[in-house]
């Protein structure tokens, strides 16, 4: 946690110091803390993965990673840019970012073809996201995807527009292979079960 100076005698304690011979340990002795704020310091687990992924990559291995992840997504821009509407015509990083102007015409929205997509195999990528373009698709392929992995998740999505022209009913009844098909996802939100009940 980052604070101006002025701040640091009121954070949770302990806090991690550096000890005189070089070590680390906890300062308990904060008088003015707010106290223990959680019983855990961190997502500790994560850090030591993203840390041991950088160490074992190194910058050569870093640097093509991002290479890749950059040329897959601007693999999947190509590939759908004439059945999904491209609102934006920024060049690509990583992601690249769809909306459902296309569908709209058979009432199809980005709800419906990322429901269907969970038919055809795939989690679907983060929708309705950016706020700043409506209907937003966000599809983030990592480096680790092949070239024969994307070109059956293009095939996909192709598929689903054709859907979307053709028998759009079959996108607003989707997920229609799924144990449960549309959830009330505003109910979710607003009143959220976190526990499971018989």
């Amino acid at each position: 946690m980052g604070v101006v100076k002025a701040l640091s005698p009121f954070l949770p304690k302990p806090i991690i110091v550096k000890k005189t011979d070089g070590t680390y340990g906890l300062d308990w002795n904060r008088p003015q803390s707010i106290g223990r704020v959680r019983s855990f310091f961190g997502n500790f687990g994560i850090m030591v993965r993203a840390w041991t992924y950088i160490r074992e990559m190194g910058g050569t291995g870093l640097t093509a990673a991002s290479e890749q992840a950059v040329l897959n997504a601007n693999y999947v821009r190509a590939r759908l840019k004439d059945v999904l509407h491209l609102p934006y015509e920024l060049p690509s990083l990583h992601e690249v970012v769809f909306d459902d102007k296309n569908q709209k015409a058979n009432n199809v929205s980005t709800m419906d073809m990322a429901k269907r997509l969970i038919d055809k195999g795939y989690h679907p990528p983060t929708v309705y996201f950016p706020l700043i373009v409506s209907g937003a698709i966000m599809i983030e392929p990592t480096e680790t995807e092949s070239k024969q992995e994307l070109d059956q998740f293009i095939a996909a999505w192709r598929e689903i527009a054709r859907e979307a022209a053709e028998n759009s009913d079959i996108l607003r009844s989707a997920p229609n292979y799924t144990a449960l098909s549309r959830l009330d996802e505003v109910k979710a939100a607003r009143e959220p079960r976190l526990r499971w009940r018989p």
